[in-house]
């Protein structure tokens, strides 16, 4: 019998069939292969009791892709929260969560949320739609682009992705009209997230159409290996139409002269504050790879 994965808790794996959802194990010959099941795999598994639902994952399909935080596979798209004010938008971090999306040919999709509480994000809306990101602003106080995010949603498996107190957790409720997820609620006293949500759940919005609500964290770093700082620039989608008119080839846009990326931030082609994101995130990745033995 063929069903997906659409949650798991300390390695017991709720299997969602045609007909009914399942509690299973995998197959020990799946660990010793070194392929471990996550939530969004398509499996194959082997009923064991059918009056208490309970199976054994005996294969896990082709993924057409993977990611390791959380751990997730076919996934469509990636939803990215950040919030007008408290907290107030994380631009780095966004950055580096783009770039690493960049690398997995993953569709993002940006959500400024809390608009109700000023109007800066415009400015974070007019700059990430200019490069080419589908930017969707919303409010659940006022009901504000909530249907829009529900129709991208549509025949899509896609993971929700915030800081904890963005309203990544009442986007989701409001989505589903109920309360699906826990709470990540603001301390009023420091203005930081309260993060409550600790499994990553698959759930069913309609037919073909998932959403995966991922752990709340306060920052985001790409792991060792993920990008090589040489090879950042590629993951910056602006940035890949003006590197072939930098003189040297493996130009890294910072020192040289020349480059075609430093012409285009001149020109007003490219943002001066994501070029300065850009070589933060460079630095830090030299900087990993200095130190990495």
């Amino acid at each position: 019998m063929k069903g997906k994965i659409i949650e798991n808790r300390a390695n017991i794996y709720k299997i969602k069939t045609l007909d009914k959802i399942y509690q299973a194990y995998a197959r020990g010959k799946l660990k010793k292969g070194e392929i471990t099941p996550v939530v969004g795999d398509d499996v194959e598994i082997e009923i064991t009791d059918e009056e208490k639902d309970l199976a054994i994952i005996e294969k896990i399909g082709n993924r057409k892709n993977y990611i390791k935080r959380p751990k997730i596979s076919n996934i469509n798209q990636i939803i990215l929260i950040i919030s007008t004010k408290n907290p107030k938008p994380d631009l780095l971090m966004l950055d580096k969560q783009l770039s690493y999306i960049e690398k997995l040919e993953i569709e993002p999709i940006i959500v400024i949320n809390k608009i109700d509480l000023g109007n800066e994000y415009k400015t974070i809306q007019e700059l990430y739609s200019q490069i080419g990101y589908k930017t969707i602003v919303t409010s659940v106080k006022q009901q504000i682009g909530i249907e829009e995010l529900k129709q991208e949603l549509t025949d899509r498996t896609s993971v929700f992705s915030g800081n904890s107190g963005v309203g990544k957790s009442s986007i989701l409720n409001a989505i589903f009209g109920t309360s699906k997820t826990q709470e990540g609620e603001i301390s009023q006293k420091n203005k930081k997230g309260k993060n409550t949500t600790t499994d990553t759940i698959l759930y069913e919005l309609g037919k073909n159409t998932y959403i995966a609500d991922t752990p709340g964290f306060s920052s985001f770093e790409i792991a060792e290996g993920e990008i090589e700082s040489k090879e950042l620039d590629k993951y910056f989608r602006e940035f890949r139409q003006e590197i072939p008119k930098c003189e040297y080839i493996g130009c890294t846009h910072i020192k040289e002269q020349n480059c075609g990326v430093k012409q285009a931030i001149e020109e007003n082609k490219i943002s001066q504050e994501r070029y300065n994101r850009f070589i933060k995130i460079y630095e830090e990745l030299k900087d990993k790879e200095a130190h990495k033995w």
